[in-house]
């Protein structure tokens, strides 16, 4: 839930503290080093296309990101209730630790999604942030040390860097792919081949095993929005189904539910009647009764076994904290992140630090 443009954020992990730094960020910072020599020739030439782009950069939200159609229906109110307490906003020194959200997740990563700009990039094991500069993306996993990187000038691979080492090693995936999302446990990368001969999803192992799985187009039929996630378990992962007929460019294209296939082998495993994609692993429930996907116009809150929508809800790309309680970023205003209840009354929110309010974020377990 997005292709590359051009001089997009170049990401190489560095300290982000003043005077010496430790010897496991040199291999990292050097890395960096020749990706933004490269940076300013191409900017050289690029010039007045660099300005349209940064223009139009995308908004960014929680997790994963998705263009959405502007709702049809009217955003969830609370007007019988107090409004919901707003904790302080993060001071200056930040990043000096983890940021703790509502729930008790955390801010593992936030980058820009289009156009060039700093970065940040939790680093667990000293209980930091520390700067990313010098990719093009950059992907923390959930839990351990390791970081997935893209490079346009290595467009077949991705980069995994250890930043507890700072070494970095490139594996061949192949082309025409989606971002990599990490499957809930962090020990395995998920990829989308979009090769017109060869459509499909990819898996890659921390270790660098790859497993490749392709997919009949005709037999399970996907436009739009059409690359793989993961399901909440990382057993399986999960492709959109289109229903109906005929194509608006206004809209969604219509969803008759998800085909979700088997990780170990790529067989098909179940169908879910749900009208509307999942942003990831954590729109499902942990009872996996109801899921949070995003419909033609909103983000719906369904369940899984009859499809039934049970509300509309502000924003599809959530994180389902426990049974009743989902996080999310606000789709307006100030884009806080809000702990809320299954019917979006919000119970909670945390205002980001003013380096993180014009980025994409991503959030993980403590």
């Amino acid at each position: 839930m997005t292709g590359p443009v051009e001089d997009a954020l170049r990401v190489a992990v560095h300290d982000l503290a003043d005077g010496v730094r430790p010897v496991p960020d040199l291999a990292v910072r050097a890395l960096g080093r020749g990706r933004r020599l490269r940076r300013r020739r191409r900017a050289t030439a690029a010039g007045a296309a660099l300005v349209a782009v940064v223009a139009v950069a995308l908004p960014f939200v929680l997790l994963r990101p998705q263009p959405t159609a502007p709702p049809t229906t009217p955003r969830p109110t609370a007007t019988a209730t107090p409004p919901a307490p707003i904790r302080p906003k993060p001071g200056p020194d930040w990043s000096a630790k983890p940021l703790v959200l509502p729930g008790d997740w955390v801010v593992t990563g936030g980058t820009f999604v289009n156009g060039p700009g700093k970065g940040f990039v939790l680093d667990r094991n000293r209980g930091r942030y520390l700067t990313a500069d010098g990719y093009d993306g950059v992907f923390p996993a959930p839990v351990g040390s390791l970081t997935a990187v893209t490079d346009e000038d290595r467009p077949r691979q991705i980069g995994l860097v250890d930043l507890a080492t700072g070494k970095t090693r490139w594996y061949e995936v192949g082309r025409a792919l989606s971002p990599p999302t990490w499957s809930p446990d962090g020990r395995r990368l998920l990829l989308t081949t979009h090769q017109l001969d060869h459509f499909g999803f990819i898996v890659l192992s921390a270790d660098g095993m790859k497993r490749t799985f392709r997919v009949d187009e005709k037999g399970y039929f996907c436009t739009d929005y059409c690359d793989f996630t993961w399901s909440r378990d990382g057993t399986e992962v999960v492709l959109p189904q289109t229903g109906g007929s005929g194509h608006d460019e206004s809209v969604r294209d219509l969803r008759r539910g998800v085909q979700l296939f088997s990780v170990d082998d790529g067989r098909p495993t179940r169908f879910v009647p749900v009208p509307g994609d999942p942003a990831g692993p954590w729109a499902w429930s942990p009872d996996g009764k109801l899921v949070v996907v995003q419909g033609q116009h909103d983000p719906l809150l369904v369940e899984t076994d009859t499809g039934r929508v049970v509300r509309t809800l502000p924003s599809a790309e959530v994180v389902w904290i426990s049974a009743d309680r989902l996080l999310y970023r606000r789709p307006y205003g100030a884009r806080d992140v809000v702990l809320a209840d299954l019917t979006g009354r919000e119970l909670v929110r945390q205002p980001l630090p003013k380096e993180l309010v014009e980025r994409e974020i991503t959030v993980a377990p403590r």
